[in-house]
């Protein structure tokens, strides 16, 4: 109890709030109906007017940097194959269902604890729950393991454009020192005929122009064995590379201030692309054969069990939560901004770009079907053969071929940029917030170094094999491993913490308490959610392979090597405060467990040591 307390004072507790030490007892606030202060009152508005922490120059700025992060490459080149695969119209009642139950809480989750909370991956754990925050430096590890897989693809997307420069595009024609005999070209403009001798466009062993350039052109494999055998650098992909790194530097060197401006462009830019194409696409002969492949429901799909894993995961890795991002990028809203209504519009204008996008590319790959006389499961696939030779390939058959080739792969780039923003971000915050001192003083110089970093370690996928790299950076770096932790993580918020607790959180910024159904899907349905999707990515795994190469043992282990580097951090945070904290077994528990701004409510599971060190940096209770 505050000393000179009167006997029937009520206390209440200092809310886990980052804003200073009160230095005088603070006016009474307005409570709600649950007894949560609505109203900080003199300390909210002391915090907010003397708080250091920089904020979003505009509202709209968080909301486009968080729609660029989320609507990235995976919404063009994965749900329209995804959709289509799984029944078509019908996979969008799974979707639209894991979206609801699923991936949305977790997303407006995410939002509230960054904004509440005010602190990146790391800190953030103090005031939740201190033991985890293993957790934040394993999402770091993941974030690099991203940037290096990532942002070669952006790089494959850079030399596409220059190549594009052209008055002919390279991937036209079958008569180029790389193509093979193998090489068949479609009718270009529908007046080219196919190169070869005869041989029929249908045949199984022939390949289009823009597949043989995108392998035997862009990355070379020709020159690699394989994954043991990676063969040199190819420079000109390097620094392409190079050019993506720089890029991503200028705009995150300064905080929200320099990402702030640039998302205008890096996720305004893809929509006014994907709505020119979305035009040109329906134009096209045999396009809304396309479509109705697209969108034809095949009901009785439902009832296959992989249909609703691919929805859960489609939904989870296309909200993006887990990789620190969310929580960065809210960190740095103001404390009372509407979250709620953040997470309600950043979501649905998400799903909706992925369901757009399957118009673009669905009305192509009808238009190609058309052209060369296939059936569209002939001329579609998914990934990024998707967007680097089956997309060009149709590109290269339209009139104005070059025009729309340059604006495709700068939608690639833009759709990539705040992407790979977004991930390196929440490591950068994360850290900084960590390390003000050291990190944070000199944002500028740190953002350097870790890009260069993450360069160096990206070299390998510039070389002749770095495709065996990407694909194993991106099979084995974030895959399983971001499902375990974001499992954590939401075990930790909502049974550690509490979602009553966390849902009082919320009241106060909002000043109206989440409803039933948020609570319930926070306390049970988002755990289990996260946990289906682990269990399942589990049981249907095979090893890494593609149909032209089977990775040899000894890398499926370094991949199972780099997906155990960030969840070991997780026991290893664990057990190392476990033991750093003084004091009996149960009071070490409950310090590991326990938020540092409640250690005080109960001095009698505190040891003395942590006990005086709270003393000096945290405020006793008030009475009112």
């Amino acid at each position: 109890m505050a000393a000179g307390a009167g006997a029937g004072a009520r206390l209440v507790p200092r809310p886990p709030l980052p804003w200073p030490r009160d230095t005088e007892a603070a006016p009474p606030a307005r409570l709600s109906a649950a007894g949560v202060d609505l109203e900080p009152s003199a300390r909210l508005k002391e915090a907010e007017a003397g708080a250091e922490r920089e904020t979003w120059d505009k509202k709209v700025e968080f909301l486009l940097a968080v729609i660029g992060f989320a609507v990235d490459l995976g919404n063009v080149w994965r749900f329209p194959y995804i959709c289509y695969k799984n029944g078509g119209g019908a996979f969008l009642i799974p979707y639209l269902i894991m979206l609801i139950f699923g991936g949305l809480p977790l997303f407006y989750m995410e939002l509230a604890l960054g904004q509440y909370h005010r602190s990146g991956c790391l800190t953030l754990w103090k005031k939740i729950c201190p033991a985890l925050k293993g957790i934040g430096y394993a999402i770091c590890i993941i974030d690099i393991y991203m940037a290096m897989c990532y942002n070669t693809v952006l790089a494959w997307s850079v030399y596409y454009l220059v190549q594009s420069l052209q008055a002919e595009l390279p991937w036209t024609r079958c008569f180029n020192a790389w193509n093979t005999d193998r090489c068949r070209q479609s009718p270009a403009n529908g007046t080219l005929p196919a190169a070869g001798g005869g041989a029929s466009n249908s045949s199984a062993n022939t390949t289009s122009p823009a597949y043989e350039f995108f392998h035997y052109a862009v990355l070379e494999v020709q020159h690699a064995k394989g994954i043991d055998d990676l063969g040199a650098v190819k420079w000109p992909l390097a620094l392409s590379l190079l050019a993506v790194f720089f890029l991503v530097y200028f705009s995150l060197w300064k905080g929200v201030k320099s990402t702030g401006k640039v998302v205008w462009i890096t996720a305004l830019f893809p929509y006014v692309v994907l709505f020119i194409l979305f035009l040109r696409g329906i134009t096209l002969p045999g396009a809304w054969m396309g479509i109705r492949y697209y969108l034809t429901p095949q009901w009785h799909r439902l009832s296959d069990v992989k249909v609703w894993i691919d929805a859960a995961t489609q939904i989870f890795f296309s909200l993006g939560p887990g990789f620190g991002t969310l929580l960065a990028l809210s960190s740095y809203n103001k404390f009372n901004n509407n979250c709620f209504k953040d997470a309600m519009i950043t979501s649905t204008i998400n799903c909706l770009t992925s369901f757009l996008a399957g118009f673009v590319i669905f009305s192509v790959l009808g238009y190609m079907a058309t052209v060369q006389h296939k059936d569209i499961n002939e001329v579609g696939t998914d990934g990024p053969g998707l967007v680097f030779y089956v997309y060009p390939e149709a590109v290269a058959m339209m009139s104005g071929s070059v025009f729309w080739a340059i604006i495709f792969f700068l939608m690639l780039i833009t759709l990539g940029l705040d992407s790979t923003f977004g991930g390196l971000e929440a490591m950068i915050t994360g850290l900084c917030d960590e390390y003000p001192n050291m990190l944070g003083k000199h944002r500028e110089i740190f953002v350097g170094f870790l890009l260069v970093f993450c360069y160096i370690c990206a070299i390998p996928t510039t070389t002749y094999g770095g495709t065996y790299v990407v694909d194993l950076l991106m099979i084995y770096g974030p895959g399983i491993s971001v499902l375990f932790i974001v499992f954590v993580e939401s075990v930790a918020v909502c049974w550690f913490y509490g979602a009553n607790r966390f849902a009082g959180d919320v009241e106060r910024m909002l000043g109206s308490r989440p409803g039933i159904f948020w609570r319930i899907c926070w306390n049970f349905v988002s755990p289990l959610f996260l946990l289906f999707i682990f269990v399942c990515s589990l049981v249907t795994y095979e090893d890494l392979r593609t149909k032209d190469y089977i990775y040899p043992r000894w890398s499926i282990l370094l991949g199972w090597a780099m997906t155990g580097s960030s969840l070991a951090c997780i026991p290893a945070y664990i057990i190392y405060m476990f033991l750093a904290t003084p004091g009996s077994l149960k009071q070490r528990f409950y310090v590991c467990i326990t938020p540092e701004s409640d250690l005080e409510l109960n001095s009698s599971l505190v040891p003395a040591a942590i006990t005086s060190k709270e003393s000096e940096s945290a405020a006793a209770p008030t009475a009112v």
